[in-house]
């Protein structure tokens, strides 16, 4: 597929991933994500054929004006769409599939400082929520999730969902990896939440143990805690 078709192609991509495009006179002023990959397949075919000067300055036109940083030797497949886009890095030796969906603060790290492979491959049909920062030469299989704000620095098989500091999978498609939405935050559990309230309920169970075992009346403080804790499980349900 020529330079051309494939830029068009990255020109028309919002029409099918973004609701709030109204009007292809939107795609001159609201995304710079589409200009900032159209810039990279433009400094890309420079690099790959020894212009890298050039491509560096195209690279850094398109950073200036989009916010968006991605070096021109980056492999990026076709379809790539990077939402909103602002803070975005992209490295040197990240390697990106097909129809992967990027929202904004994203970044595609190293880790080392030597020469070869440092940066992340990324898979067919995959989302990276905004804020989400991969590192390293990791692979990241096709048709997985990366929740916003997590930090990736292990491998992620495909079909997988991980979120977290550092990240953790939560939950393999096994029978399919077919999926046609791309990003439903109502998926991912609230770990942290999760995480309080299994301490605080530990911590009842363990007072409770205490206070049979040495006679102990803090009756006056259980109620005062016992209000502060309805509290805050009725803030945590809400959604």
């Amino acid at each position: 597929m020529g330079l051309l078709s494939v830029i068009k192609e990255d020109f028309f991509l919002p029409k099918k991933n973004d609701p709030a495009l109204h009007s292809s006179f939107e795609l001159i002023f609201n995304y710079p994500g589409v200009w900032a990959i159209i810039h990279y397949r433009i400094a890309n075919k420079l690099y790959k054929n020894n212009f890298k000067v050039m491509a560096r300055i195209i690279s850094g036109i398109a950073q200036f004006f989009t916010s968006i940083d991605i070096h021109p030797a980056a492999t990026i497949g076709r379809r790539v769409f990077i939402d909103h886009g602002f803070g975005v890095v992209i490295g040197e030796t990240s390697v990106i599939g097909n129809d992967v969906l990027i929202y904004q603060q994203v970044t595609l790290g190293g880790v080392s400082l030597s020469k070869g492979k440092r940066h992340p491959t990324i898979g067919n049909n995959c989302v990276i929520g905004g804020g989400a920062k991969i590192l390293g030469n990791i692979t990241i299989g096709d048709d997985c999730k990366i929740g916003a704000n997590s930090v990736v620095i292990k491998d992620v098989p495909a079909c997988s969902t991980a979120v977290g500091v550092p990240a953790r999978v939560l939950k393999r498609k096994v029978v399919t990896c077919m999926d046609e939405t791309k990003l439903d935050s109502a998926d991912f559990p609230d770990i942290s939440k999760e995480m309080i309230i299994y301490l605080m309920k530990r911590v009842a169970v363990l007072e409770k143990a205490i206070k049979e075992q040495d006679n102990i009346d803090v009756s006056i403080e259980d109620k005062a805690l016992e209000d502060i804790y309805a509290s805050f499980i009725e803030s945590v349900n809400r959604k």
